[in-house]
């Protein structure tokens, strides 16, 4: 126990002695997730929005209107002929052409099926994807609410009884996707930090010739490795604290459930991150080694983890594989404890799997890890 106290003394002094260290441990991390937070989302806003109206009637011109309203679309362009429209997508100065025929407000009042134009640059499949959502929203709405004046304004017919759906969202009221985003973002830089950490602070020793003086001294291999990830284990926990902090202050992310459960998963969580960098590390020479595999394995982890895409919409191979990713777990949980108020035993299941993957990384450092007798 006294070895292990003072392995952990040493290494708490050698991080704080490093001035240079501090700032990317604890400020840059924060500033991350304030930027991150804002910058990752979904939602696309100010759309060059450019027409062809065909029509130049009432009708037509309300239905523009429509876009103009919206604070998704910028509409700044109007258009005489397709050519022109065409020409401006091609340089880049719209990113939708939307085109009303002619005859479209006398073929409205005879009830026959109009086709309206929408070309949409789809070099990002995503933002078109959401775009052309937004369009047929906005034409839709635009629609019903045509008929039933129309119907109000004629004698001749009976007033349609309307139906009105009054959706009720849970977990995120505002549907803001910064909610949605808070949590993740912040497992994704407590997952770095103590990955990137631990993965180099074991190679800094080889690479300064320290490791193998503390390997021909009576320390054992096991308090040596605790004394060593030990502090960057309380590293990450402070991260998530001061993380959870600024959700709360700057975001004002909801967190409905038990902050003990959360600290105790986090508290498992990072035995497999730690573990993970000290067996990087054992089959590394130098630090920049070291932080070269770090990031392969984090990208996969990450882009595979449902932090930013659905995993549902993942092929059936990929999501086999994202059962083996520790990150995608911490994701979930954040999520169901903080947005959703989920309990221990909704947990469990992901919990089990975390604590088998931290045994089963930490038997793997250990195993790997040689010191001299």
């Amino acid at each position: 126990m006294r070895e292990i106290l003072y392995i952990i003394n040493k290494e708490f002094r050698q991080i704080f002695r490093n001035k240079g260290m501090l700032p990317i441990i604890f400020i840059l991390p924060l500033l991350q997730l304030v930027i991150l937070s804002n910058a990752a989302t979904y939602e696309i806003n100010n759309i060059s929005f450019g027409y062809i109206d065909n029509d130049h009637t009432y009708t037509s011109r309300a239905l523009v209107d429509k876009f103009r309203a919206s604070t998704f679309f910028d509409v700044s362009h109007l258009f005489s002929h397709a050519k022109e429209g065409e020409s401006a997508m091609l340089q880049g100065e719209v990113d939708v052409v939307f085109t009303i025929p002619e005859h479209f407000e006398r073929d409205l009042l005879k009830d026959k099926n109009i086709d309206l134009g929408v070309t949409i640059n789809a070099i990002d499949g995503a933002a078109a994807g959401v775009e052309n959502v937004y369009i047929n929203q906005i034409v839709k709405t635009f629609n019903k609410n045509l008929a039933v004046d129309l119907v109000q304004t004629s004698t001749n017919r009976v007033q349609p009884v309307q139906i009105e759906g009054i959706p009720l969202f849970w977990y995120n009221k505002t549907l803001d996707y910064k909610t949605f985003m808070v949590p993740g973002i912040l497992v994704l830089l407590v997952t770095m930090i103590t990955l990137f950490l631990s993965g180099m602070n074991i190679v800094r020793e080889k690479e300064i010739g320290t490791l193998e003086q503390i390997n021909v001294t009576p320390i054992k291999k096991h308090h040596f490795i605790i004394g060593k990830l030990f502090p960057f284990w309380v590293i990450g926990m402070g991260l998530l604290t001061i993380g959870l902090v600024l959700a709360k202050l700057i975001f004002a992310t909801p967190m409905l459930g038990s902050l003990p459960l959360m600290y105790l998963y986090t508290s498992i969580y990072l035995l497999v991150i730690l573990g993970m960098g000290l067996f990087i590390s054992n089959f590394t020479d130098t630090q920049q080694q070291a932080m070269f595999i770090a990031w392969f394995f984090v990208v996969i982890f990450i882009l595979m983890s449902g932090l930013f895409t659905p995993i549902e919409s993942m092929p059936k191979w990929a999501q086999l594989l994202t059962e083996f990713n520790p990150i995608k777990y911490f994701v979930e949980i954040m999520r169901m404890v903080m947005l959703k108020g989920s309990g221990f035993y909704d947990i469990l299941p992901q919990l089990i799997k975390t604590t088998f993957y931290a045994v089963v990384m930490n038997a793997m450092a250990v195993w790997s890890y040689k010191k001299v007798s």
